[in-house]
């Protein structure tokens, strides 16, 4: 894992959001930001760091969302509850915590979950228990997923300017808690747009 974090080149990038999607528990912020920081230096493209970890969440997702899909509840939270599902970062509560996340605020949930921190590598798994339509979670996911790699490209990019590469990591830590606070800010905006949309079509009929 190591060698892949320092290693950062397209199929790297996307192997480790695919993981990262998952239940393995990698960073984005530690690939995705330091990958834009190497493209502002000409080493890769901005553009196609953000292609690459957007297909890979997607793979990622859809791997969560066809074992949901087929082995069940009971399997799911068996293996969060496990040695290995502890390994993983994992346990009941996060999986109950994205359950609820996605009852209450239903398709849309995968699309503003991805941008929630403990929740985003997770809630393809309450999409995949629910049977949402394959297709429709592939395109929520896809999108919440660009637009998570594409704040952390922008951060990697502006910080190239002003952080020498021995301080990127301790920086973009200390940056995380801002970058949390503006994507719930996001998401409450998306989910209070989706809201209104939603109380202005029952209105209309």
């Amino acid at each position: 894992m190591n060698w892949l974090l320092s290693n950062l080149t397209y199929p790297n990038i996307l192997l480790l959001m695919l993981l990262e999607s998952t239940v393995i528990p990698v960073p984005s912020e530690l690939v995705v930001a330091p990958a834009a920081y190497h493209a502002a230096s000409g080493e890769l493209n901005v553009f196609l760091v953000v292609l690459f970890a957007t297909i890979g969440a997607g793979i990622g997702a859809s791997i969560n969302y066809v074992v949901a899909l087929y082995v069940g509840r009971p399997v799911i939270y068996k293996f969060a509850n496990s040695k290995w599902g502890k390994m993983c970062l994992l346990n009941e509560e996060k999986v109950k915590k994205s359950e609820t996340y996605f009852d209450r605020h239903g398709i849309v949930a995968t699309l503003t979950g991805r941008l929630i921190p403990g929740i985003r590598h997770l809630i393809s798994i309450p999409a995949g228990l629910a049977r949402m339509n394959y297709w429709k979670f592939l395109l929520y996911t896809l999108i919440g997923a660009g637009a998570w790699h594409s704040i952390l490209a922008g951060l990697g990019w502006y910080l190239h300017s002003i952080v020498p590469e021995d301080q990127l990591e301790a920086t973009i830590s200390r940056y995380n808690h801002y970058i949390v606070l503006a994507i719930v800010a996001v998401v409450v905006l998306v989910a209070a747009f989706f809201v209104y949309k939603h109380y202005r079509s029952k209105k209309n009929k």
